[in-house]
């Protein structure tokens, strides 16, 4: 009973961060060929809106203070609104490779904001990941700064990107015992009903005149579906489904499917260039990223200081 649970638990990380993966390389050819990183957004955060209340009329029902939910706003500010629309626009703007390998970085800020917020120690493993992470990142904004190919890249788009990375961090740090407390769709709802309501007053119109403004392929309205329905809603969901199970390590451990998959789907789709510095980055960012993971916590260390203790 415990192995299958566990293999249902690497199986659903693993389908979320795959799904990710390939949201990049669909989700800007959609933004190449009708759409913009604006309208791609709203569709995104709106649409999973719907699907999360759609979803809790069948999951288990629990009671939410007006105190949680307000402070679903500033959930929904960082984790959402800041996170997603950074994202979105960014890809819009950058490559597909290029805002996948970013993505492996929001582990190293997380790190960051963690010894500052919850007072987690930086050792000398996390300070070393933190300082090979930022070269990474260094060396793929600086390469894009030096090309206009949208293929290789673009620095607006890549810092965009990671300030996307950041903010989920941060919503992590402020938010992690508020999330612990609902199911993923209790919390979800909330989040994505608040992110809703910030976005649509600023971008209805825009949205609305996009839409009806031009013809739309039907390729990418699948390709908005896909990033809707697989890339939000059933990649949060499954997320959640992983974390209950496995370790943070080891859920951490499948951030690196994401470029892996996103690098390959871009080259097949012809909408990606793969550089010999992207390489040199993919490699720094994801020792760095192993490096910070394979630290000690500040739980770590306590436990080891309780066990020394005669």
């Amino acid at each position: 009973m415990k192995e299958n649970k566990a293999l249902i638990a690497h199986l659903s990380m693993f389908g979320a961060c795959a799904g990710w993966g390939l949201m990049a390389p669909i989700g800007k050819d959609a933004m190449t060929h009708g759409f913009d990183g604006i309208t791609m957004v709203t569709f995104r955060v709106v649409g999973a809106c719907l699907l999360f209340w759609i979803a809790s009329i069948f999951a288990k029902k629990e009671y939410v203070p007006t105190k949680d939910k307000l402070m679903f706003i500033g959930a929904a500010v960082f984790g959402l609104v800041c996170n997603q629309c950074c994202y979105t626009i960014g890809l819009s703007i950058t490559s597909p490779i290029n805002a996948s390998i970013v993505t492996t970085s929001m582990p190293i800020f997380a790190m960051i904001l963690a010894a500052l917020i919850l007072k987690e120690p930086i050792t000398g493993k996390k300070a070393l990941g933190v300082l090979m992470g930022c070269s990474g990142a260094l060396i793929l904004i600086l390469t894009s700064a030096a090309h206009a190919d949208g293929k290789v890249g673009d620095i607006r788009g890549d810092l965009l990107c990671l300030f996307a990375q950041f903010s989920f961090a941060l919503y992590l740090s402020l938010f992690n015992p508020l999330i612990r407390r609902y199911n993923v769709f209790t919390i979800n709802k909330y989040m994505f009903s608040w992110a809703t309501l910030m976005l649509l007053p600023f971008t209805f119109g825009h949205v609305k005149d996009v839409v009806w403004g031009k013809a739309i392929p039907a390729t990418s309205w699948w390709e908005v579906a896909y990033v809707v329905c697989v890339g939000t809603f059933f990649g949060y969901i499954l997320t959640m489904i992983g974390q209950r199970t496995l370790r943070p390590t080891v859920v951490s451990v499948y951030n690196y499917v994401q470029p892996i998959v996103s690098v390959a789907a871009s080259l097949l789709m012809g909408i990606g260039i793969l550089k010999p510095t992207h390489a040199l980055a993919v490699v720094l960012v994801f020792s760095g990223v192993w490096l910070v993971t394979k630290s000690k916590s500040r739980a770590d260390m306590e436990k080891e200081r309780a066990k020394k203790k005669p």
